[in-house]
């Protein structure tokens, strides 16, 4: 047992002496002795742990990954002693001198991924320690690569230029995105060697999804900062003992002039090809031999000292995008059979456009969804085929038979299907084709089962012809694999007509998403299945269909005809936009030396957002005025006026000219505005939106401050409000397998209506979050908002603020405080806030979410109708009718324009303003807009809906009262009456009311259905079912091959009543 005391010593800051002084206030607690010394001490940190103490605990547990804001608020510049020892606490340069005190993160990297994953707490322990050192792994890497670009590292080759020197540092390689000794040049030079690391990301990505046993990729990270692209890596053993083309046993490592293949990897990556769709090939090397490949000929093959087998270089891992590739003379060798051609719409939409860089490739989301559509194209051609052959036989059996008649009604039955297969074709996504599909599904099942012998060489030829049909590579089966160096230049292939009808394969996808994907995600944001806020939104809606930044160029152009979608064309054209400016600051900042990053941040800015006609190299201009006398004052120069001001000479001309140029060269968009006043007035758009996207996506940090930016001709950055520069970080995101199946089996239970059993699932998968991720976690926040909103449903409105509380909270803390998702978070808190009767907070909540809302997207947005309609009503439920009236007004106005003028929620958005206008007195406006809802609800719902009855109830109410007060005028203008209006009794809205018309307009729909209701439906329910069931009972001679729309309802009385506790 150790017993540790502390005490105070007689040392001074000139001598050291180690004997105890008088008094010694000996104590086994630091905090204790610190206390009985300093009166102050003991004051203030006992007003720290209580400050600390009241906070909630979310705000106080650290975040897996480090989130950066893009404003900073002003911080005095204080000495902190503390500061002078990070040099040595953080063992900068020092780390090969300390053996023992850095982590071997490749061992830790692989060792968790090894560990047994039989059952759910092997899975749970396995999963933890995957993300605990992915996490940790993550942060080393940012720390180091941060270093690296500070000059805190030593290049393991210093001799070399700086743009191709390499770095280890705590057990990590680094590397610059540049051309290394030509590595790239063929494929783009430094164009393609920047984007390299981040589909090498992808292809770690997706492998690491796989997660295959005995297969290895590196942890990889890639980080952008200062303009420059660092790619971390974790080091294989032994790959620095030796020279990297002795170290390869599988790849290539010159781009397809020496091929080698190793028996072990064809082995490995086969498996892994059958789930990433990647076609096994065969090519040929510089010496004519074939080599086969299960993968692209980038990628390398290494086993590294610890016996493991890794794979690296993945940035051809998937299908070449041909859109943005020249297909003539991709090799010379080519003959002519080989070649293939976009079709006439890719062409009509500019395609191919020639890209900076040749490695433009698509996206896994696109590879699966086109290799589903092909899939279910294949069925139904089948089953087609299938239907007429067994059509053809059974007519056979009818003629021999002399019964002609149902022949006859068979054909026509199967003629109408066919004509409607040829139909739904043409429609992806259908309920119809699903259910339709899965009758399919069962008839070719049956084909390949062997039931019926006497077909089996017409059927063989069946699949063949449904195989043919879709583009199968193989004449036999289903069989859509895609080989990824169909199109790399020097690597040359074996048999041409393969290689043809792989081509066209590739061909064929990037061509599903000009046809299928792009119009389908228009008419999702037609139907507002998905409204995005903000670049980030509105990329990942695109990347969930597997669609790439690069066409966001042509998707504006289709925007631009869409009166319905002009939101979202301002938000793509926003994101064009700083697309274009991040890659001009790249440049731009790469040539500024260190100390002059803060004026020549500012200069930029100016040029971009204000009017700066003539460059001027004065570095006061960046300096404000308190700062000019800061200067003067201590009576030294800038230190920054001997830089290089290279970047000074930017002047607003030639910045707005490079925009419009990188607009058309890189997406093909022209933006005919030279200013940014012409941008903000032709897509109605702040210039505080600009400066957000500016510095979300360069890493430029900026004072917290009041900015003037409307004023022309004064500058509106000084060097001052460029605070730091912080980096953009990119690596995968293990996931919690088992959490997530507990959500996705909740969302199904829910969506059948059994939301007590999807609450017990999605708390589950809350528990296995917390267990992986531990408490702070992007996937833990949704999981909480989905139970704040099943409580809320059910009636625990104290449960759901609860649940929403900590969303919030974690929202803010992993995703951001002005993230849209936060902006959703905030919506959903002020609901149950109000239904807990916390209406002043609700109406802060809503006030918040408006500001933020309207920081990144601007004034016009449906999510801006939506706070409009709940602050309305919450307003209108305190009696501020005038104010309340202005937000519904501006509701009204963009439900009209992006709903239509005919639609439900324009109705209610009527009904609400005629509403208050009735609250305020002025019935005819209110009888007005009134009617506006009745004749809504009367065209869409019908006169006998309960809706329009409703309506029609409040119109005669009205007008009532319209006759009543224009009688009562009448009489005060004849003198007959009395001299002032009668007092207009307006009975206040109770909390009931308004809380169902919030959750009316927030998608909170609760179904009331008696238990007469119910019973009848059970009745009707089972008379079908029975009278399905007598059907299949009698026998038909032309039943062996049900259509393709036949479907049966077999409910139980369980499952019956859980129909009607399903909510929108």
């Amino acid at each position: 047992m150790y017993l540790l005391s502390v005490s105070v010593f007689r040392s001074s800051g000139e001598e050291f002496n180690p004997r105890p002084a008088y008094p010694s206030h000996l104590n086994h607690s630091l905090i204790d002795l610190l206390s009985q010394v300093s009166s102050s001490f003991k004051r203030n940190f006992s007003t720290l742990i209580k400050r600390r103490g009241s906070r909630h605990p979310f705000e106080r547990v650290a975040t897996p990954y480090q989130l950066y804001s893009w404003c900073s608020p002003p911080l005095e510049h204080t000495i902190d002693a503390i500061r002078a020892e990070d040099t040595f606490s953080s063992k900068l340069g020092y780390e090969e001198h300390i053996p023992g005190q850095t982590r071997d993160w490749n061992e830790e990297l692989q060792t968790t991924r090894e560990l047994s994953r039989k059952t759910l707490p092997d899975r749970l322990l396995r999963e933890r320690a995957i993300f605990k050192v992915h996490s940790d792994f993550v942060a080393a890497a940012t720390r180091g690569a941060l270093a690296v670009l500070d000059g805190n590292v030593m290049a393991i080759n210093p001799g070399e230029e700086a743009k191709m020197q390499m770095f280890i540092w705590n057990n990590i390689f680094f590397s610059l995105g540049f051309d290394v000794r030509d590595h790239y040049k063929e494929l783009g030079g430094d164009a393609a060697a920047f984007v390299a690391p981040k589909n090498d990301l992808q292809g770690v990505r997706v492998y690491s999804a796989v997660d295959l046993e005995g297969l290895y990729t590196l942890g990889t990270v890639v980080i952008d900062y200062r303009g420059y692209r660092v790619t971390a890596q974790s080091i294989i053993p032994g790959i620095l003992e030796r020279e990297q083309d002795q170290s390869v046993v599988y790849g290539s490592v010159d781009f397809g002039k020496t091929v080698l293949s190793h028996p072990k990897y064809m082995e490995l990556l086969g498996k892994a090809a059958q789930q990433l769709k990647i076609l096994p090939h065969t090519v040929i090397n510089d010496k004519g031999d074939s080599v086969e490949l299960c993968s692209s000929v980038e990628c390398k093959g290494i086993i590294g000292n610890d016996s493991r087998h890794y794979i690296l270089d993945l940035l051809r891992t998937f299908p070449p995008d041909v859109h943005f590739l020249s297909l003539k003379g991709i090799d010379s060798s080519d003959e002519k059979d080989t070649q293939v051609e976009l079709n006439s719409e890719s062409k009509a939409m500019g395609f191919p456009v020639i890209h900076k860089h040749k490695l433009s490739c698509l996206r896994q989301e696109l590879i699966d969804s086109f290799v589903e559509s092909r899939y279910m194209m294949f069925i139904k051609n089948a089953a087609h085929h299938l239907q007429q052959l067994t059509l053809k036989k059974q007519q056979q059996d009818l003629a021999t038979n002399q019964n002609p008649a149902p022949a006859s009604q068979q054909t026509k039955q199967l003629t109408n299907h066919s004509e409607g297969e040829d139909n739904e074709k043409k429609e992806v996504g259908d309920e119809e084709d699903e259910m339709e599909a899965d009758e399919a599904k069962k008839i070719v099942e049956n084909l390949t089962g062997g039931e019926k012998k006497e077909l089996e060489e017409s059927t063989k030829e069946i699949v063949a012809k449904a195989a043919r049909s879709v583009g199968s590579l193989k004449d036999c089966e289903f069989d859509i694999r895609f080989n990824p160096d169909v199109f790399s230049p020097g690597v040359k292939h074996g048999d041409s007509e393969q290689l043809r009808r792989q081509r066209q394969l590739v061909v064929d996808a990037a061509e599903f998403l000009v046809t299928i994907q792009i119009p389908a995600f228009i008419r999702e944001c037609l139907d507002h299945s998905t409204a995005p806020m903000d670049g980030v939104t509105l990329s990942e809606a695109l990347h969930s269909r597997g669609i790439n930044i690069r066409y966001l160029g042509k998707i504006a152009d289709r925007l631009a005809r869409l009166p319905a979608l002009a939101y979202l064309h301002t938000i793509a054209v926003i994101e064009l936009w700083g697309r274009a400016v991040k890659h001009l600051f790249t440049a731009y900042i790469q040539q500024t030396q260190l100390m002059s990053l803060a004026p020549a941040g500012a200069h930029f800015l100016n040029c971009l957002l204000c009017n700066v006609l003539t460059a001027n190299t004065s570095q006061d201009e960046f300096q404000s005025k308190n700062a000019k006398k800061r200067n003067k004052r201590k009576g030294r120069m800038n230190r920054l006026t001997s830089d290089s001001t290279e970047w000074a000479t930017l002047t607003t001309r030639i910045l707005w000219n490079q925009i419009r140029a990188e607009l058309k060269s890189y997406w093909d968009y022209e933006l005919n505005c030279d200013t940014v006043e012409e941008v903000c007035e032709t897509y109605s758009v702040h210039k505080l939106t600009l400066l957000r996207s500016f510095c979300v996506k360069t890493g430029v940090q900026i004072l917290l401050r009041e900015y003037t930016l409307d004023q022309k001709h004064k500058l509106a950055f000084f060097e001052e409000d460029i605070v730091n520069m912080f980096p953009s970080v990119k690596h995968i995101n293990p996931r919690a397998t088992d959490a997530y199946n507990f959500y996705t089996t909740g969302q199904t239970k829910i969506q059948q209506g059994f939301l007590k059993e999807g609450y017990e699932l999605i708390s589950e998968a809350l528990n296995l979050l917390n267990n992986v991720y531990g408490a702070m976690h992007p996937e833990i926040a949704q999981c909480l908002r989905m139970l704040a909103r099943l409580s809320y449903i059910m009636g625990d409105h104290a449960e759901a603020l609860s649940c929403q509380q900590k969303a919030v909270l974690m929202s803010e803390r992993v995703n951001g405080i002005d993230h849209p998702y936060t902006i959703t978070e905030y919506t959903h808190l002020a609901l149950y806030c109000f239904a807990n009767s916390q209406v002043t907070t609700s109406l802060k909540l809503l006030y918040r979410a408006r500001y933020l809302a309207t920081l990144i997207c601007g004034e016009n947005h449906p999510e801006i109708a939506l706070l409009d309609s709940n602050i309305s009503l919450i307003l209108h439920a305190v009696g501020e009718y005038e104010l309340s009236l202005r937000f519904l007004e501006k509701a009204l106005a963009l439900n009209v324009q992006y709903y239509g003028s005919k639609s439900l929620k324009v109705a209610v958005s009527y009904h609400l303003v005629a509403r208050t206008q009735s609250c305020m007195g002025d019935f005819r406006s209110a009888l007005q807009n009134e009617k506006e809802t009745y004749a809504i609800y009367k065209q869409q719902l019908g006169e006998e809906h309960e809706k329009t009855r409703e309506s029609s109830d409040c119109l005669r109410h009205l007008t009532h009262q319209a006759v009543v007060l224009q009688k009562k005028m009448n009489e005060i203008y004849s003198g007959r009456g009395n001299t002032g209006l009668p007092p207009i009794q307006i009975q206040p809205p109770s909390m009931g009311s308004v809380l169902d018309m919030l959750n009316v307009i927030n998608g909170v729909l609760f179904v009331q259905i008696s238990q007469i209701d119910i019973e009848n439906f059970k009745a009707e329910m089972e008379k079908r079912a029975s009278v399905l069931d007598n059907n299949n009972s009698t026998p038909s001679p032309c039943t062996s091959t049900p259509p393709l729309n036949t479907s049966t309802c077999n409910h139980s009385s369980t499952e019956v009543e859980s129909l009607f506790n399903i909510h929108l």
